[in-house]
């Protein structure tokens, strides 16, 4: 449902805070989908059908709450480190 993410949870459900410095860059370069070396905003609005193709799109603000999340010098994306 909409407005329903949690990054928090859904890290943890989909293991990323259990794998390797390795495999999270893995998971990284999957959801860097224009290969600039950072995700940005546009990439993140579809970051759930990058685990299943049936995910829906993020809304606005759950976007930019995990951007916020993941964004740690605010250039508006998030880098592979």
């Amino acid at each position: 449902a909409a407005e329903s993410f949690n990054y928090k949870k859904f890290f943890e459900m989909v293991g990323l805070k259990n794998k390797s410095p390795e495999e999270v860059k893995k998971v990284f370069h999957i959801l860097d989908k224009d290969k600039s070396g950072f995700i940005e905003e546009e990439e993140l609005k579809f970051v759930l059908k990058g685990f299943t193709p049936d995910g829906r799109d993020l809304s606005d603000t759950e976007t930019k709450a995990l951007l916020a999340a993941g964004d740690k010098d605010g250039d508006g994306k998030i880098g592979a480190d």
